[in-house]
């Protein structure tokens, strides 16, 4: 005996669909339908771009000031690193002004946006220690902002996983390099 299949609609009626995108259309790309809280989640994203860069300008001192006899396959990898850094900071801004917002990139408070410091260590043990735990602070940071999300903003949370593996290969590379120099 065959089951009586329900019809059940997958989208808004076409016409209310048509006159929802008509309301409101300065807003871009923030429709009726975003359910996150705006000013929170651009908020949120202007501490990831500030992490981001703290994070960027850390790998681009510690490429510089590597030394040492592994120093050059190391300084490599900081700036590998520092690259991809800068390029999720590109990405957090391109968001911000997705939902309207700005992104601050003002000098002006960028330590106390950032979760994580600048530590600028002392050996190249040191500076690779310090990457690692401005990697784990932005690992935990990103768990708990994709959390957050959840499905009321699923753009954002797919940008944020993204940046969070690349963050974990990074934490990886790190261990790594530190078990390389005993």
């Amino acid at each position: 005996m065959a089951k009586k299949k329900i019809e059940k609609p997958f989208l808004t009626d076409i016409k209310a669909l048509r006159k929802r995108a008509r309301e409101h259309i300065e807003r871009g790309a923030v429709t009726a339908g975003y359910r996150a809280d705006l000013d929170t989640v651009i908020r949120l994203l202007n501490e990831a771009l500030a992490t981001e860069i703290v994070c960027m300008l850390r790998y681009k001192r510690h490429y510089f000031m590597a030394s040492g006899i592994n120093a050059q396959s190391v300084a490599q990898e900081f700036l590998t690193h520092a690259n991809e850094e800068q390029a999720h900071a590109d990405q957090i801004a391109q968001r911000i002004v997705q939902l309207g917002g700005e992104p601050n990139l003002s000098p002006e408070g960028m330590l106390t946006r950032s979760h994580a410091e600048y530590v600028e260590g002392e050996t190249l043990a040191d500076m690779i220690r310090e990457d690692l735990v401005a990697e784990r602070i932005a690992i935990d940071s990103y768990r708990e902002m994709i959390a957050y999300l959840g499905t009321d903003d699923s753009t954002t949370r797919r940008m944020l996983e993204g940046i969070l593996a690349m963050e974990e290969e990074h934490a990886d590379d790190l261990v790594s390099l530190l078990e390389e120099l005993g």
